[in-house]
């Protein structure tokens, strides 16, 4: 118990102390991970044998990842993936495999051994590229729905890998000397750690009788097992929650959530097919059940975690003496992987019609080696096709490549920033009209404004950099104009001399800043409305000399608070009322506050700032006191 504890210690520590560290660098938190495996591996020692037990567990994490995946996919949307599936997916593979394959035969190796090499560096891993792309808000780019379809299209590919292997075993049993001189035949032990002794537990025994099945036998208990786990989704999830609904316990639905995802996985395992796989399976199956959100919030925690400790095995499994032993070469191999998959990757980009950021992102993300690819390693040593040498070698190598993968994401971040930059785009419109009003951005907040002028009779001018933007306008048939509103020609042509209202509504603060105090210098009379994110932005752009600034969020809460008032036994009016108190007294105390505020000091650190809010906030609760005796005296 001391032992277990001890290394709990040890593993939670690391990751509080690197993890934080690394985000604050921006390095990203599987980055952070993997340096705590490192520190507390092979660094101080902490940590040792059980590393290796300890991953198998941690593995989990991927698993619970692909089924939340899954709930964000409906079947249609995954039918409508099909095509990425089969052809990128599958082009992925097969191109890495054989590429990987060729250049291990001309180091020497076998074709069977080779073949093997190139099966299990043609995976990429799973749980840190899908991490690192859900931290950088990346997943819904086209790169990150192509990194994801061949992702899964990988996952699928475990299953005929691990069936294939088999076939190519340089032997399938090893011959063993006993002292007597007799000879004992050794069984090789599957992927799992099954031997093929007798059972000694019901899981044993339900491996033992799958296994003892004919080739349709094994074949009918899979399509039996998916599609049970199908039916069940579909009509036995929702009484199954209502009966723990009835109990009105909150550790029940997690111990629910925990349960389809443990459950399905050993499913999956006792027919042979991949846990993570039957995980995604029945996370598309309840996309549209109503208790998607509360499996969400409930898997949510254990996910992260396990992730993490998974992450922290593969830095503390590096076998730091073979690396120094074989530096130069050993890291040349993990090199030559992500060159090899990098090559292939980004002309398969180009073939499925991603362009720049996007094809960087796919070419980079999925570069490295993957978890699964242990899993292959571990299997082909354990059917004879790969020797323990090279099988220890190529853990190490895919280690590496995973360990490199988030420098790969930060190198994909300066690439992305330099094609912004460089990324040729249309020229700017001739702006051929005037209007007594310009509408700088024309995203939601812009496109209100704009209906609600025009529809009132009023001539605008729209003005916008984003030709996407402007194309998607036109298409509806609004007409703007594609130009930077920061520009002095592009206001000259637009009709700034003469327009009576400006109304910024960029999303870029510092570009909307900077425009306000250029119209306020060119047009002390001209009318400023200003988009604001926050408070902070408030000040900014009323220092900029903006007359009406209006915060993006306010006026929407101000509405979500008066429904509340009225569900709360108000009558419409008397909500009404605390409404227009309320929106009056913070329009005013902003404006006040606004001259208290230094941009070089954060609000809670300005005496003079904090004094007068707590002083604004009472006069606040005064002005309902005043109203509820003025109800009460009207009443009377």
């Amino acid at each position: 118990m001391e032992g277990f504890l001890f290394q709990a210690t040890v593993y939670l520590a690391a990751a509080v102390i690197a993890v934080p560290i690394a985000a604050r660098l921006g390095l990203g938190s599987v980055l952070g991970y993997l340096a705590a495996g490192i520190l507390i591996g092979p660094v101080l020692g902490l940590v040792g044998a059980e590393t290796k037990d300890l991953q198998h567990f941690a593995e989990f994490g991927v698993v619970m990842m692909l089924f939340l995946i899954g709930l964000e996919l409906e079947p249609k949307a995954l039918w409508d993936m099909r095509h990425k599936l089969l052809g990128l997916g599958g082009l992925q593979v097969g191109l890495s495999t054989l590429a990987i394959m060729g250049i291990a035969m001309a180091y020497g190796q076998p074709w069977g051994v080779a073949l093997a090499v190139g099966l299990t560096l043609s995976l990429s891993s799973t749980a840190i590229v899908l991490q690192t792309l859900s931290e950088k808000g990346l997943m819904q780019t086209a790169g990150g729905r192509s990194i994801f379809s061949v992702l899964l299209a990988q996952d699928i590919a475990v299953i005929p890998m691990l069936a294939f292997l088999p076939l190519i075993a340089v032997t399938l049993t090893s011959a063993v000397a006993l002292p007597d001189g007799s000879i004992s035949i050794d069984t090789a032990t599957d992927a799992a750690g099954n031997s093929g002794h007798a059972s000694s537990s019901p899981a044993d025994a339900a491996f033992t009788f799958i296994e003892s099945l004919p080739a349709w036998g094994i074949t009918l208990v899979t399509i039996g097992a998916i599609a049970g786990i199908i039916i069940t989704g579909v009509f036995f999830t929702r009484p199954v929650f209502r009966y723990i609904h009835s109990a009105n316990l909150r550790e029940m639905y997690t111990a629910l959530a925990l349960l389809i995802v443990v459950g399905i996985s050993f499913t999956m395992m006792l027919v042979g097919l991949s846990p993570a796989l039957g995980a995604f399976l029945a996370g598309v199956v309840l996309a549209s059940s109503e208790f998607r959100h509360e499996l969400e919030t409930d898997l949510e925690p254990f996910k992260g975690l396990l992730l993490g400790l998974f992450f922290i095995t593969v830095g503390a499994g590096i076998n730091f003496e073979l690396l120094a032993s074989d530096l130069t070469i050993i890291l040349g191999m993990a090199l030559l992987v992500i060159l090899v998959k990098g090559v292939i990757l980004f002309v398969l980009g180009r073939m499925f019609n991603l362009r720049g950021r996007d094809q960087w992102l796919f070419a980079l993300g999925l570069a490295q080696a993957g978890e699964f690819g242990f899993v292959l390693v571990s299997f082909s040593v354990a059917t004879g096709v790969m020797p323990d040498g090279v099988a220890e070698t190529l853990l190490l190598v895919i280690a590496l490549t995973m360990l490199i993968t988030p420098l790969l994401f930060i190198l994909h971040d300066v690439i992305s920033k330099r094609s912004a930059d460089a990324t040729v785009r249309p020229p700017d419109d001739e702006i051929d009209e005037e209007g007594p009003v310009i509408i700088a951005g024309i995203g939601r907040f812009g496109q209100i404004v704009n209906r609600l002028v025009q529809a009132s009779g009023f001539e605008t001018v729209v003005l916008d950099h984003n030709p996407d933007t402007i194309a998607v306008m036109r298409r509806f048939g609004f007409k703007a104009f594609l130009g930077d509103p920061t520009r002095a020609d592009v206001l000259r042509k637009a009709g700034l001399a003469d327009a009576r209202v400006l109304v910024v509504a960029l999303d870029n603060r510092k570009a909307a800043r900077q425009l306000v105090a250029y119209a306020r210098a060119q047009r002390p009379d001209l009318h400023i409305i200003a988009r604001a994110h926050d408070r902070t932005d408030v000040y900014h752009l009323y220092q900029a000399g903006a007359n009406d600034i209006v915060r993006e969020m306010f006026d929407g809460s101000l509405r979500a608070g008066r429904y509340a008032l009225e569900n709360l036994g108000l009558s419409e009016y008397e909500a009404a009322e605390a409404q227009r108190i309320f929106y009056h007294h913070d329009r005013m105390s902003v404006r006040e506050l606004a001259g208290l505020w230094r941009p070089d000091v954060a609000p809670a650190d300005n005496p003079a700032y904090v004094k007068r809010a707590k002083e604004l906030e009472k006069d606040l609760e005064t002005a309902f006191l005043n109203r509820s005796d003025e109800d009460e005296e009207k009443q009377a």
